[in-house]
């Protein structure tokens, strides 16, 4: 069978046989405060998703948005056992290739997810490339029906993530490069809607993740990919490169599209732009 480890098409997903395949929904509504609709996903999903998919949403099963975030961030990582937990509702097993998929490209919560798995050392994991609007134009089958799926026991270990003292380490001494999804209007410290400081961390680079798309909605081909991000970390390695956002969710999808682009192994500082700025003490650069 066919193992997509970053992207699939969605020509090529619906032909994989629905016993070889778990299909996972992960729509959600990222906007700003006042316009954020945190049920749209699942509203959105009870409505129409792909066949056999199940679902799994960023605030309930992709974060830990319940115990207080002590400087995790607005989108805190959830517990390796959380995590454990709605794979083995989710009847996951290591022979399953997973596609997950969002409204916006892998944006908002499937290039977290395909994260998430990665840090739980699951790699057959795919993000469908042009997402939900892509299966629809397709014209490719739709159902609204709840999946049965047959509970597995699954007990995965998150490797290590970098820590904020790590991250301060490695940019004061010039080992790491951070790269910054986020807007460039909120990088230069023009605008914030979110977190309480306007700005980025000094000697951060902007890498917008919109410009990971094309005008479809699709990422952009690899080599497109190598070439633009490899004229924004220079000489550092793809190990040395750490990717960060406003709370740790659209960053991945900069680490996604370094991975399809064969720049294998940059990481991510999960608590981002909101668990910096919550120590005061920290520094702050504005501009760019």
């Amino acid at each position: 069978m066919l193992i997509s480890r970053t992207l699939i098409d969605a020509a090529t997903a619906a032909r994989l046989p629905g016993h070889d395949v778990l299909f996972v929904d992960a729509q959600f509504d990222l906007n700003q405060p006042g316009g954020r609709d945190p049920g749209k996903g699942d509203q959105d999903y009870a409505l129409s998703h792909i066949p056999g998919a199940v679902r799994a949403d960023l605030d309930r099963d992709l974060a830990d948005m319940v115990t207080p975030s002590n400087g995790r961030g607005r989108h805190p990582l959830p517990s390796a056992d959380v995590f454990s937990a709605w794979l083995s509702r989710a009847g996951w097993r290591p022979d399953l290739q997973v596609v997950v998929y969002d409204a916006a490209g892998g944006a908002l919560a499937a290039a977290r997810f395909w994260w998430l798995a990665r840090l739980a050392g699951i790699d057959n994991v795919a993000v469908l490339d042009g997402g939900w609007p892509a299966w629809m134009k397709a014209g490719l089958p739709t159902d609204n029906l709840l999946p049965l799926r047959e509970p597995t026991a699954v007990h995965a270990n998150f490797h290590p993530a970098i820590t904020v003292d790590e991250l301060a380490e490695g940019l004061a001494s010039g080992r790491l490069l951070l790269l910054d999804a986020r807007a460039a209007p909120r990088f230069r410290g023009e605008v914030e809607p979110l977190d309480p400081v306007a700005g980025h961390v000094p000697g951060a680079r902007n890498r917008p993740f919109s410009e990971n798309l094309d005008a479809e909605g699709c990422f952009r081909s690899p080599d497109e990919l190598r070439r633009a991000f490899a004229a924004l970390i220079g000489p550092h390695p793809p190990e040395d490169v750490v990717h960060m956002c406003g709370s740790g969710v659209t960053a991945c999808h900069n680490l996604l599209a370094m991975d399809y682009a064969g720049l294998c192994g940059s990481r991510l500082f999960a608590p981002s732009w909101s668990g910096w700025v919550s120590d005061p003490s920290r520094p702050v650069a504005t501009g760019d």
